[in-house]
């Protein structure tokens, strides 16, 4: 005889919906409530039937991740994030990329369709698509980076004002001559970047924006801006790149060349990848919680899913950043 989550709430001494509430992840349920469900059910050997549960209540319990890639520190530590909210509510993941093709994006959007519940979507192109580019108006769905969400609500990391911060810092440590490594031009968090860099540039006379090079937010982007900026007739004092992984491959172009960080050029990021804090010298850059982002991603799209929010306002959460301030930009020295 098969055991059913009938047996489960008997034997629990609790009622079958607080058997489900456990098991489906529901936060109102005791810690201790919880602990003997799951212990009796494991005793019991109680398999919750997922099939019959997705056609009971038209929930497939799965929700959809198309991100731009999925190679990279910024996108593991993003699916870290998404992963252990998913894992602490009973879903699955159905994850794709694009990699920066839009057809690819609008492919990846409409294999979602019937397969999830609910949709994350980070994507440049969401804001030219109509309702986000999800390819079901229906469907739940929040964006991430992506800029003003119009229909969806939308989680953006504060590019603008980390950009202006570190800007700033290098400033304030005596660079005046500063150039950047901007990210790919599609991108909403590489054109805010570039946006907060100028306007913090232009608030100091005397402030040079040195140069700036396109880049695409790669190792080896930054790696040929470095080369390009020791290149040129005028050596800047510091170079900001729109995220840590261009100012990696910077960092490898200067020390191949024997340009010391930070005593002949600071050297400064964005993101705050875990390398970051492990390369000599330590990298200066802007902590963004990347984890947290898709977290917090994941429990906005929750609460669309069960009906909060839905108010005819669509969230658009703004993302806090953190200066942290490594050997890579120390005070700038001046001659006696």
């Amino acid at each position: 005889m098969s055991i059913t989550i009938k047996d489960v709430a008997r034997e629990a001494n609790v009622s079958v919906a607080t058997v489900s509430r456990a098991l489906n992840g529901h936060e109102n349920v005791a810690a201790e409530v919880r602990k003997r469900v799951f212990e009796v059910a494991d005793r019991l050997r109680y398999t919750p039937h997922h099939a019959a549960r997705s056609l009971s209540s038209r929930r497939t319990q799965t929700v959809g991740v198309v991100l731009p890639d999925l190679y990279g520190e910024f996108f593991s530590e993003l699916m870290r994030g998404i992963d252990a909210v998913a894992r602490s509510h009973g879903l699955h993941l159905l994850v794709s990329s694009y990699h920066g093709d839009p057809d690819e994006q609008a492919s990846a959007l409409r294999a979602m369709r019937g397969r999830v519940d609910g949709l994350l979507l980070m994507s440049p192109f969401a804001s030219e698509a109509g309702h986000g580019g999800v390819a079901d108006p229906g469907m739940p769905a929040v964006l991430l980076n992506s800029g003003a969400g119009g229909a969806l609500p939308a989680l953006n990391v504060d590019s603008y004002g980390g950009a202006r911060a570190m800007t700033r810092h290098l400033l304030d440590t005596g660079h005046r001559h500063i150039a950047f490594i901007a990210g790919p031009e599609d991108n909403h968090d590489a054109r805010e970047r570039l946006r907060g860099y100028r306007d913090e540039l232009a608030t100091v006379p005397g402030a040079v924006e040195s140069r700036v090079v396109q880049g695409d937010f790669e190792e080896a982007a930054g790696h040929a801006a470095g080369q390009e900026v020791l290149a040129g007739a005028t050596r800047p004092d510091a170079v900001f790149a729109a995220n840590d992984m261009m100012a990696l491959g910077c960092l490898f172009a200067f020390n191949q060349a024997g340009v010391r960080v930070p005593d002949d050029i600071a050297l400064a990021g964005f993101d705050d990848i875990p390398l970051a804090r492990y390369v000599h010298p330590g990298l200066t850059t802007m902590r963004v919680d990347i984890a947290e982002l898709g977290g917090r991603a994941l429990r906005l799209l929750l609460d669309r899913l069960g009906g909060e929010g839905t108010d005819g306002t669509p969230a658009d959460e703004r993302l806090p950043v953190e200066l942290v301030i490594r050997e890579s930009s120390r005070k700038r020295r001046t001659a006696a």
